[in-house]
């Protein structure tokens, strides 16, 4: 019996539907729906917080699977990082409160070490008007004694001043671990070596607030901007930037950036308070190679597959979570693209985190609740 999958499938036509169905793995059959529904709540798992979450982020460790980071957003300095995991054997997502700790104001985003060999230390960074890297001790030993997360590092872009401008994001490079960009309402993006402790770039990005960053490779990254543009950076000739994309309406403030890991000509950005989704291709600058337009409200977050160069996940203000296969971009498709997955939370959709380590597995938070969901 096939199972239901919490995302279902979105039928452009009744022949479509049926073909999306049978790919998925998706039930068509009414007679059906009874039993999938009881098989359906395996893959679906939910965690209720004290506080609504805002930043998130999966462990890429292979010894921690089904291990997530949310932090609180509350309108007041004290804030909190909690650390959750999935225990397999109850189907409960619980919280270590002896890897729960304090943060100075909400996080606007959380990271793990991109470490799925467990060669380096247990790492969390996290972004607000600093970056911090946390340190994580597990204990080790079947008593568990000795877990803990303590501050690593704190890093102030600011060399004049013990203040500097809040982040507003950042990205860890995978391919060179020791590199983590962030960006800046001050109009800056700074690269800094974490291992050095020490600012390796920093370079005056925008004209107006840098909203998001993502690396792109080794030495490259992007960034978008209140001032409406997508603009690729190369270390190599820190002197220039070639601006991809800039808002069709003057200076809308493009807020999210998600790059293609597995296809670098590609990249997707969020237009503030838009519920639409541009897919951009680095090789023709300045024209979409497709507009996702299917959301009913303002999307929010962005993430594209870690293991398919051709699927990315959207979700927003209507509380949908969406998935859209792009391998048919660049060709006209009548009415526009649709989904071939959607999911329904119970509200405003906030967050999305696809797992790189189990790309079976999509997170989303919304309101005080983390759910993590089985893709396919």
């Amino acid at each position: 019996m096939k199972v239901k999958r919490p995302f279902a499938a979105v039928p452009p036509s009744e022949t479509t539907g049926e073909r999306i169905r049978e790919e998925m793995g998706v039930s068509s059959d009414p007679n059906q729906e009874g039993s999938d529904e009881q098989q359906r709540r395996s893959e679906i798992y939910t965690y209720e917080a004290p506080w609504n979450i805002y930043a998130m982020n999966w462990s890429v460790r292979k010894d921690k699977n089904y291990r997530l980071a949310i932090a609180s957003l509350l309108e007041q300095y004290h804030n909190r990082v909690e650390i959750v995991q999935l225990d397999d054997s109850t189907g409960e997502i619980r919280p270590d409160p002896a890897l729960s700790f304090e943060h100075p104001y909400p996080p606007t985003k959380l990271i793990f070490i991109p470490d799925k060999e467990c060669q380096r230390p247990d790492l969390l960074a996290s972004a607000s008007d600093f970056l911090r890297l946390w340190q994580i001790s597990d204990g080790g030993g079947s008593s568990g004694d000795g877990r803990r997360v303590e501050m690593k590092s704190l890093l102030n872009n600011n060399k004049n001043s013990e203040f500097s401008g809040p982040l507003t994001s950042f990205d860890w490079n995978e391919a060179e671990p020791r590199r983590i960009g962030t960006s800046s309402i001050d109009t800056t993006c700074t690269i800094w070596d974490i291992e050095k402790e020490v600012v390796d770039t920093q370079l005056i990005a925008h004209d107006k607030e840098v909203y998001d960053i993502a690396w792109g490779g080794v030495g490259v990254f992007a960034s978008v901007s209140a001032d409406g543009s997508v603009r690729v950076f190369d270390l190599r000739d820190k002197e220039h930037s070639t601006i991809i994309y800039e808002s069709s309406e003057p200076d809308t403030p493009l807020v999210r950036l998600g790059w293609n890991k597995q296809d670098p000509r590609y990249m997707a950005t969020i237009i503030m308070d838009s519920s639409k989704v541009v897919v951009l291709d680095i090789r023709f600058p300045t024209l979409p190679v497709v507009e996702l337009q299917r959301h009913q409200a303002s999307v929010n977050a962005v993430a594209w597959a870690p293991h398919s160069s051709c699927h990315i996940c959207t979700a927003g203000d209507d509380s949908q979570a969406l998935i859209w296969d792009l391998s048919s971009m660049g060709q006209p498709v009548e009415g526009g693209l649709d989904p071939i997955l959607a999911y329904t939370a119970g509200a405003e959709i906030e967050q999305l985190q696809w797992s790189s380590s189990q790309p079976d597995w999509v997170a989303i938070a919304f309101s005080n609740k983390l759910q993590i969901l089985r893709d396919q």
